[in-house]
């Protein structure tokens, strides 16, 4: 049984809902956003998102986006974030996903990127500009030697028959894309109702675990979404508590994440 598994059963036998943190890694700086990290990790995320910077992001809304220009600026890799998981894995055993994208894992090559995280204790890869369809180009690399798993992702735009087969193809949890637009903006509203129909819909394809993201940013959101999902993932709030306070980010970041748990 995988770390991932292991989590959600813990949380399915707690009643309640995962608690799934992104954090942009190398933001403000490299050694600063580790303690960061390492301090939410320390405060109960049950699975951390590691975010890989990118120069051009995808769905990423202006928060995250600052974020990552923050961190490249401070240099901020693929490799470094593969250092990152080796130095936490050496501290925790909560699962930890590597969110990137894929032009920085071809350019790594990605039968390096696979066993390179894998070695380092990554338990899986969301690599958000690469379609389902295309898992393979990473999926490949992984096996019972190099276990991974591929996080996919159903938008409200996705259509009947495309969910189904990404329902499928599915593994670790399906990150359930909460309404339209992009990371960290309020313009579009979540309507709970329509989504928990449509999760029990899922729910009825799939044993994955269902997590939703995009527009979760209060305790009050956390709790609508734990209801009705198997968990619940925050990015852009942590973000935004980074940006505002890079000095004393550690401790404000620590006490949401409890707060939210």
């Amino acid at each position: 049984m995988t770390r991932l598994q292991q989590t959600f059963e813990k949380t399915r036998y707690e009643k309640r809902a995962a608690l799934i943190g992104y954090i942009t890694a190398g933001d403000p700086d490299l050694e600063r956003s580790f303690e960061i990290i390492d301090a939410a990790c320390n405060a109960g995320l049950d699975i951390l998102e590691l975010g890989i910077p990118f120069s051009d992001p995808t769905a990423d809304g202006p928060v995250i986006q600052r974020a990552s220009s923050r961190a490249i600026k401070a240099g901020m890799t693929l490799r470094q974030g593969i250092e990152f998981v080796r130095k936490l894995r050496q501290k925790h055993e909560l699962p930890i996903i590597i969110f990137s994208y894929f032009n920085p894992i071809f350019a790594m090559g990605t039968k390096n990127f696979v066993h390179e995280a894998v070695a380092a204790g990554a338990d899986g890869v969301l690599c958000v500009d690469l379609p389902s369809e295309h898992s393979n180009e990473i999926m490949q690399f992984a096996d019972t030697e190099n276990p991974l798993h591929f996080i996919r992702l159903v938008a409200p735009t996705t259509g009947m028959v495309r969910r189904n087969e990404i329902l499928r193809k599915a593994n670790g949890f399906v990150y359930i894309v909460s309404r339209h637009g992009v990371t960290g903006g309020n313009s579009n509203k979540i309507d709970w109702t329509i989504l928990e129909q449509e999760i029990n819909e899922m729910r009825r394809e799939t044993p994955v675990p269902l997590c939703i993201g995009f527009g979760i940013s209060t305790p009050e959101d956390v709790q609508a979404a734990g209801k009705i999902a198997d968990g619940v993932i925050i990015g852009s709030a942590f973000q935004r508590i980074i940006e505002e306070h890079p000095d004393n980010a550690k401790q404000l970041v620590a006490d949401f994440v409890r707060k939210l748990k």
